[in-house]
Order: structure tokens, then sequence, then C-alpha cells
């Protein structure tokens, strides 16, 4: 028989610093141990969940004493839901800490000579800062203790009146919000969520208690059955709500009790939409969403910038910081009027759309076919008359026909995912040795990585970290390289 894992606590642990990915550290016996859930300034039990030789993991199951510089959660979902980690630190000490992670970070794996990082441009809103929320339908709702110590009572209670009935419950049978991290096949039946304007919790809530009351069932992923799965939300600074609800099959009688009673309850949505996902996972990305009201997409702005935005459409989450994020990269970029500029992962097109009016030609490249067919509807919408936008892998499309034809990049501005550039990319980018690089970054660990082999022959000009979400410990890096000599 395997044996039972023994439960360790270390007792009455101070806390010392900020680490990394939201965890803080102390030191124990010589040992660093990375804590979640507690700050600096904490007196805390932590039970281990990792324990090595030099360091161990775990979480802060009980305090004794709260830091001075601790502030008080505002969400009642705080600490279950995987979003806004960071709600028990004041907003400052946030940012304090995003700027030394992207310091250490390029420092400790970039190995490089860099210039002095500039002050992290914080967000003026840190709260309702989101424009796109998606949340999950589940048929188990995830309880917390004293949930199930309420919902045991009742009961009981249930039982003395009722002796008849093997099975009372008090389950209202789904929920509607975030999935637990680590609980994959229950949700949090999100009340009031902070991230996203209205009308976004009253759409929620509103559907919830629709499809409750009509006795619509909530997808069971386990078991693959239930037919109400996701729900998208969006929302833009133009005043326009798009709605995209997932369902397991199509049931034509519901779908137009659901969808005809939700327009009627929020006039505000100018496009609803509903998508049918008959698979076991609930990517969206391979199937095509229906119109039921409206034209299928909302308008956001970006300056003076007009951007297209679908159901399947990719835009920066956060429309204010996106403005400041790409401000930065186009004085970065320094551009003249005269540059011919690449855009690499160009998603659908918004950076070099962003950067047009300084630039004589953008040229965009993205492996994803649907999101180039965005960036030229969006370059069309704006009168743009001298993007051109490609889809494919950038190794196999930039070759010497492809210069030839649209000529070597004066500046080269890359935003790859949170893994970073591919070590091909970089020895194609060294190989092509544009003037300039901009470098915009979700992860600078995996930036910090790719600017020491771009060393090779570039130089790090400028560095520049903006915050785009406020309470967790995500951070957006923007980095100006120059060709050496």
């Amino acid at each position: 028989m395997r044996k039972k894992k023994q439960i360790r606590i270390l007792q009455s642990v101070t806390v010392e610093d900020y680490a990394a990915e939201g965890r803080s550290l102390a030191r124990v016996d010589g040992k660093v141990v990375f804590i979640e859930g507690a700050v600096p300034g904490d007196v805390v039990d932590v039970q281990l969940g990792k324990s090595k030789k030099d360091w161990a993991e775990g979480r802060a199951v009980h305090f004794h004493t709260h830091s001075q510089r601790r502030a008080t959660p505002f969400c009642s979902h705080f600490g279950l839901c995987g979003g806004c980690k960071w709600q028990m630190l004041p907003y400052a000490d946030q940012l304090q800490y995003k700027q030394k992670e992207v310091e250490q970070n390029l420092k400790r794996i970039g190995k490089l000579e860099l210039p002095p990082l500039l002050p992290i441009i914080a967000s003026d809103a840190t709260r309702y800062y989101r424009n796109k929320l998606e949340f999950t339908f589940s048929s188990k709702k995830y309880l917390t203790r004293d949930e199930l110590i309420k919902r045991d009572k009742e009961r009981e209670e249930q039982l003395l009146l009722s002796p008849e009935k093997e099975n009372p419950s008090s389950e209202s049978g789904g929920a509607l919000g975030f999935h637990v991290p680590g609980v994959f096949d229950k949700a949090i039946d999100i009340d009031t969520c902070y991230l996203q304007p209205e009308p976004s919790n009253a759409i929620r809530n509103f559907v919830r208690k629709f499809a409750l009351l009509h006795q619509l069932s909530f997808y069971n992923i386990k078991e693959h059955t239930g037919w109400l799965r996701t729900m998208i939300i969006r929302t833009s600074t133009t005043g326009e709500a798009m709605v995209n609800i997932t369902m397991g099959y199509d049931d034509e009688f519901n779908r137009k009790l659901l969808l005809t009673a939700l327009l009627a309850e929020f006039p505000e949505i100018t496009t609803l939409l509903y998508t049918i996902n008959p698979k076991w996972n609930d990517s969206i990305y391979d199937l095509t969403p229906q119109v039921f009201y409206g034209n299928g997409y909302i308008i956001e702005h970006l300056e003076d910038f007009v951007f297209k935005v679908s159901p399947k459409s990719f835009f920066q989450t956060n429309t204010k910081q996106a403005e400041q994020l790409y401000r930065v990269t186009r004085n970065f970029a320094q551009l003249s009027g005269t540059e011919i500029l690449y855009d690499l992962y160009c998603g659908t097109g918004s950076i070099g759309i962003f950067c047009s009016k300084g630039a004589r030609q953008i040229v965009g490249v993205e492996t994803v076919a649907d999101a180039i067919e965005d960036a030229k509807e969006n370059a069309a919408l704006n009168g743009l008359t001298n993007t051109r936008f490609y889809a494919g892998d950038v190794i196999d499309i930039c070759n010497d026909d492809f210069f030839a034809l649209h000529g070597k990049p004066d500046v080269i501005i890359t935003d790859p995912p949170r893994a970073g550039m591919h070590e091909k990319l970089v020895k194609k980018l060294l190989d092509i040795a544009a003037p300039r690089i901009v470098y915009v970054s979700c992860n600078t660990a995996t930036q910090a990585r790719d600017l020491q082999l771009l060393g090779e022959k570039y130089t790090v000009e400028q560095l520049q970290p903006v915050d785009m979400f406020p309470h967790t410990h995500h951070i957006e890096n923007v980095a100006a390289l120059a060709l050496k000599g």
C-alpha cells in the first residue's frame, strides 16, 4: 500500500520579500520558502507542497499577524477565484514588485549590460479595466467550507421535516462564473466581478437566473453533458457590448427563448451571438459563431484609429493601457516616415496600424489566418494603403524573395506569446540585421532569454515596463534594441 503523504506545516514564518509570479518568500533554516497568499511582513503558518534541499514552496494557511502593508481585498470571491490574487497588496506596492521582477529577470537571465529601467507605467483604472471576460457554466458549483457546513445543516433540517426524502438538497442546480484553480470540473458562482464594467455583472446574473428558472441544463465537463457551456462578454470604450453564448448542441426553442429574453432585458447589447460546440474542449477558434442580433462585431478605438473586434478576434483586454503600451512601442521605433516596418506576431494588426502614420510601409506577419483577415479589414477601416499582412510562419515567409518584393526592414516590432520567440526566429532576426528592433513582451523571463541571444548583434537602449493587469502579477515590458556598429 502507498504511504499517505504527510502534511508538513512550518509555523510562525515571517514573510520577508516578494519573489516572483505573485509569490512571497521567507528563509527558514537556510532554506528559501516560496509562499502563496502572503505579503512581506505577514507572520504565517505555511503548508508545504514541495520541499527540496535548498528550497520549498507552500501556501499560507494561518495568519498570526498581518503586515502593515496589507490591504483589505475588495472582492468577496478573493482567495478562491484565480484572478486578482494581489488584492491584499496596495497598488503602489504591486507596481514596486513588478518593477523589481522585470529588473531581476533581465539581469539574472539576460546577463546583459542594460540601460536604467524606466519607471513602470501604472494603470489609471485598477478596477473594471478589462474589455473581455469568459464565464463558465457548470452543473457543479464549488462550495466553500462555510457553504458546505450551511448546506449540510439545511439538509439535516429538511430530513427532520421530510424524512421520506432520501436526498434533500439545497443546491441551486448550476453555477456561472470561473473555475477554481486546480479544480477543472466545478465553477465558483460569481456574483460581482470587479474586472469588467457593466452591464457585465448584470448580464451574467440575469442569464444564470433565467437558465435556472427555465431549467436549462448547465454543462458537466466530466460527463460531456448539458446545454449551456460558456459565455463571453466584450465591452468597448465606444459603449458597444457583445455577448456570445456557447451551447453544447442546438436547441432552437430554448435558444430563442434565452436570447430573446436577454435582448429584451439589455437593449445596450449591440451584438448577440451563439456558438454550437459539441467538442470536449471549450475552444471556439475552430467554430463559427452565429449572429442572433446585430452586425456580429463591435467597434473599438485606440487614439483615432478604429478597430473591428469580432467574436474570435484577439484584442488587448485593457484598452486604455493598450494605448500606453503602443505609444511606448511607437516611440521606441523612432519612425521618421521613411521606414519599412515589419510587425511580427502581428495578430489583428493593432500595433502596426497604430504605427502606420510614421512608417512608409507596414508588413505584418502572423501564423493565424483568421487574425490576418481581421488585420486587413482593420487597415481598410482606417483607410490605410501602406499596410500588407501575410499569414504564415515568419521563419518560412521572410526569405530573400519576400525581401526583394517588400524591401528589407528598417525596424522590426516583435510581440510574441508568453513562450517568447523560437530560437530559429531569433537566428532569423540576427540574419536580417534590421537597424532597430522593438520587443514587446508579456513574460520578462523569456524576453530576457531572447535578449541575451540577440545580444550577439544588438545593444539594448531602452526598457519600459507597463502594467496592463492590476491586482495580478502579470507585467508587460518593451525593449528597444539597436544594431551594434
